[in-house]
């Protein structure tokens, strides 16, 4: 299960070492095309996805309040501001003169990568006082700033690129400011620590608990190396296409991937809720109404009745109603992330006590089941325990849920008057054996019904 969770960041880092080694080790790879009409293109659909990643996780961290998530928020928008968004700003200010079209992304996107890493460090926690507004301001402070001291340094910025690229490009070629190689080299180092760190948080995390989590890794992971390959030819700035571009814009088809999960995962999330709060709904309104009835229809039929066997018929049809319509309330009010022995436990008790019985419980919580199975074994359970108490005369009943190897086996069991299963099952209509029989059919089990008249009775459900 883990190895599962961690396999996309595995994927992530083997296609980023795949194409920097075919770089580094093939003499005739070209790695730089000229076509800044698809390098254009690629920017734009980088920044729209940060965009929408980032809007997307600020959501996250309205409802969660978690320091991850504003910080990861603020990073991706850095990212995307420091693509498209810097590009314009410049052209409005009329400072693109090759050098602070160059310096300012790049110290944006460095600052962008630090905030992803410190994300990827400090986990769920929350957001302490009177930093979240300061955290907030901090995307914009840093782009207000940097466009502020572009525009005063306008005249003494180094050149960050000596040479232009070559019509063709079969060797990498480290040059340019070393301010600019140190950039690009230290981007890529938060973003591979991020990765790592991601991927096993997503390894702790349950299944489904947080999707986007798990794809988090194998984004940052290409893009570490898309800075890797930055660093080799750093020429990001130009109208040239490199295989940097290429893995960074497959860091952010990533992370899109991830997107469209959790919006996913969040709409179900929120069907199931309203599905949850609708049962509930139902489940007063039966307990308000139809149990509050059959409750007086009882105690009513209990004195007013005088054959004795007439009232006892009358009783236990009522005992039975009430049974379904708690059975029904149960299904209907219940969440289904509770505990099998939980669920299990709670309506063996609630028959249990009804009668005046002791219950003893031996639960397994490892055991788990589906809704149908849950639902089916819960009846199984009432049944089987009322039998006990009611046919039985038992005041004592034993309740186990525990795991066989590749099975797994609920057990009923009671010391009381016991009867011959033989003779029952050819009265039709005595103790609800082919009911239960049915329902562990619909589990894909088999129900055992052990039972010596004076000598107690044991139903074992296996699935």
């Amino acid at each position: 299960m883990v190895a599962t969770r961690i396999l996309p960041t595995v994927a992530g880092w083997a296609a980023g070492i795949a194409v920097t080694a075919a770089i580094l080790g093939t003499p005739y790879l070209l790695f730089a095309y000229h076509d800044p009409q698809l390098h254009l293109v690629l920017d734009s659909a980088d920044t729209g996805v940060a965009l929408l990643v980032a809007f997307l996780i600020w959501g996250r961290y309205r409802r969660s309040g978690r320091l991850q998530d504003l910080l990861l928020a603020g990073g991706l928008l850095l990212l995307a501001v420091g693509g498209i968004g810097m590009a314009l700003g410049l052209h409005l200010l009329g400072l693109e003169d090759g050098r602070a079209d160059v310096w300012l992304p790049v110290a944006i996107r460095v600052v962008g990568a630090l905030m992803v890493l410190t994300a990827s460090v400090v986990g769920v926690r929350r957001v302490p006082d009177g930093w979240a507004r300061v955290l907030t301001a901090l995307p914009w402070a840093t782009v207000a700033l940097g466009l502020l001291l572009t525009y005063l340094l306008r005249g003494s910025l180094p050149v960050p690129l000596a040479a232009t690229p070559p019509v063709s490009a079969e060797h990498p070629v480290i040059t340019g400011h070393p301010a600019l190689l140190v950039a690009h080299g230290l981007t890529a180092v938060c973003f591979a620590v991020a990765s790592v760190l991601f991927a096993c948080k997503a390894a702790q995390r349950s299944r489904g608990q947080d999707e986007l989590l798990r794809w988090l890794g194998p984004a940052f992971g290409l893009a570490a190396f898309a800075r890797l390959n930055y660093l080799l030819f750093p020429s990001l700035y130009s109208d040239w296409l490199y295989t940097g571009d290429l893995l960074r814009t497959g860091s952010y088809a990533v992370l899109l991937v991830g997107a469209a999960r959790e919006i996913s995962r969040y709409w179900s999330a929120q069907a199931r809720a309203a599905v949850l709060e609708d049962r509930r709904r139902l489940a007063r309104e039966l307990h308000d109404g139809v149990v509050q009835e059959l409750a007086y229809i009882r105690v009513e039929t209990h004195t007013a009745v005088g054959d004795p066997e007439d009232r006892e018929r009358m009783v236990a049809a009522c005992d039975r109603a009430l049974d379904e319509a708690r059975a029904a309330i149960d299904a209907l009010g219940r969440s289904t992330d509770e505990p099998l022995g939980f669920v299990l436990h709670r309506a063996a008790r609630q028959v249990a006590d009804r009668y005046n019985a002791s219950l003893e419980v031996e639960l397994d919580d490892s055991v788990h089941a589906d809704d149908e199975q849950r639902h089916a074994l819960v009846r199984i359970t009432r049944e089987a325990v009322s039998n006990a108490i009611r046919h039985g005369r038992t005041e004592r009943v034993r309740l186990r849920l525990e795991r066989d190897q590749h099975r797994r086996r609920l057990l009923v069991l009671d010391e009381g008057q016991g009867f011959d299963p033989a003779t029952v099952k050819r009265n039709t209509t005595g103790y609800g054996l082919t009911s239960m029989e049915e329902r562990a059919s619909a589990l894909r089990g088999s129900v055992n019904i052990d039972s010596v008249p004076g000598r107690g009775t044991t139903v074992a459900v296996t699935w």
